[in-house]
């Protein structure tokens, strides 16, 4: 409690999807717990011309629907929650924080959250320095939502550290706040059973997949300008790559962390065109429903080359991972929602059990399913129940929600270590130029899309990027 510090939480977009949805649901959680109701202060800003009551309103039918004690929900809106117009310039949301902190009592600490649109991440910084909300008389702290600019060129950096510290800049992926993503670093480095493992000595091959079952529901606007890619190769898929493939940290601290991560990025060999295939949904039919095609979709430009899924190869160039082939895969209207890891183990070097003189011996393999039914499966082989000496893959698994219930919320895992001013779970300022470095090449010549249909697991030519290796994606495999 004593490095919780009374503060005022801007969220810039206040009345948008993403804060009725996420935002407010998991401030309200954290503000309720005991003796934080007087220490955590919300002021919306936004467009609109509304004043704190009506704001209100709609605060707390959001957080009704979000499932929160109607008794906590009013009593803590009623005196913390605030809303102000940034529609005619920033200086009268200063002068609103400044009369919010003197009637409250608040020391002056600001986190201000840009809970919108990627393309107005420039203006609204801007805007913030000129009023001078950069400083303040306890601490500032910018939240950024990805993705972090839309190249190399325009990653943000240049902007945000015109008016702010790094220090001060929480980069946030709302994937790092998982607690099966940040369990990686449990699983990887508590465990000398797995991690005496993972390296190229007895790893085949490593798979990565985010899938995503919706299409764009009401994204059109800026998903047809970003694609998949943008959207989440170069963040979601990127930051677990780095958590599965980085080496152990000299300690456990956001910046010992964050450099391992920036090490794998920068050993990542130039990516060749022919290890990165691009895809589009067409129509299909998905729950036994069908679903229009991207281009039927309302809000997408005529003839659009815009990428829903891509899948790619790569390859890191450092002494634990030299040859082994990292498979990265992530798509809309997938099958399923889902994001996985598959870690493939060598076979034996020889082969002692045969069936019509063909080797009997699968590849072992670690699954760490990150959502949904979070949890772990180690494949490996045993005898089958029969004369003959046939082999069978059976699945040895962990469930997180047998073992310890309900998973914390992301959301609130991230706000909350923005208030503790803790960055872990942050992306710093040389990972996200690292990786849009390793990355712009491919968006400076991407393939042209190839049609899939909604309801499979991408286009069929991204089977040749596992098959040129003698691997195979997951689905793909037989048995379990």
């Amino acid at each position: 409690m004593s490095r919780f510090q009374p503060l005022l939480f801007v969220i810039v977009g206040g009345a948008g999807d993403l804060t009725r949805r996420k935002l407010l649901p998991a401030i309200a959680r954290i503000a309720e717990q005991e003796g934080r109701q007087n220490r955590f202060h919300v002021l919306a800003v936004g467009r609109n011309d509304l004043d704190d009551e009506a704001y209100r309103t709609w605060a707390r039918e959001s957080l009704m629907l979000a499932g929160l004690a109607p008794e906590t929900v009013g009593a803590w809106c009623d005196t913390a929650v605030h809303y102000a117009s940034n529609a005619h310039g920033w200086q009268a949301v200063a002068d609103k924080i400044d009369e919010i902190e003197a009637a409250n009592g608040l020391p002056g600490n600001r986190a201000f959250y840009l809970a919108i649109p990627p393309r107005v991440f420039p203006e609204i910084i801007e805007g913030l320095g000129r009023a001078e909300l950069n400083e303040s008389p306890g601490y500032t702290r910018l939240v950024v939502e990805k993705p972090f600019g839309q190249s190399l060129d325009s990653a943000l950096n240049d902007i945000v550290h015109t008016y702010f510290e790094e220090h001060q800049v929480y980069r946030i992926d709302h994937y790092l706040g998982k607690e099966t993503v940040q369990n990686l670093l449990v699983f990887r480095f508590a465990n000398m059973l797995f991690e005496s493992a993972w390296n190229r000595s007895l790893v085949k091959s490593v798979e990565i997949t985010v899938g995503e079952h919706l299409g764009l529901e009401t994204r059109a606007g800026y998903y047809d300008q970003a694609g998949a890619f943008r959207d989440m190769i170069q963040n979601h898929v990127t930051q677990v790559l780095t958590l599965v493939a980085m080496e152990p940290p000299v300690k456990l601290d956001a910046d010992s962390i964050r450099d391992e991560k920036v090490k794998v990025l920068r050993s990542v060999l130039p990516i060749s065109p022919d290890d990165v295939v691009y895809g589009q949904y067409a129509g299909g039919v998905i729950d036994d429903e069908a679903v229009p095609g991207y281009l039927d979709e309302p809000g997408v430009a005529e003839g659009s080359t815009t990428e829903t899924a891509v899948s790619l190869r790569l390859h890191i160039d450092n002494w634990r991972w030299q040859g082994v082939p990292f498979y990265l895969r992530t798509g809309k209207r997938f099958p399923e929602r889902l994001t996985r890891i598959v870690v493939r183990f060598r076979e034996p070097p020889v082969c002692l059990f045969e069936v019509n003189g063909t080797c009997d011996v699968h590849s072992d393999a670690i699954i760490i399913t990150l959502q949904p039914n979070e949890g772990f499966e180690l494949l490996f082989d045993v005898k089958a129940p029969d004369d003959a000496m046939r082999l069978q893959t059976v699945p040895l698994d962990f469930r997180y929600a047998e073992a310890f219930g309900e998973l914390p919320d992301a959301y609130a895992t991230l706000i909350e270590d923005v208030v503790l001013g803790d960055q872990t779970l942050f992306v710093r300022s040389d990972e996200v130029e690292a990786a849009w470095t390793l990355y712009q090449p491919i968006l400076d010549n991407p393939p042209m899309p190839e049609h899939y249909a909604a309801g499979t697991w991408g286009p069929p030519s991204s089977q040749k990027l596992p098959h040129a290796t003698g691997d195979q994606w997951l689905e793909d495999r037989e048995g379990p």
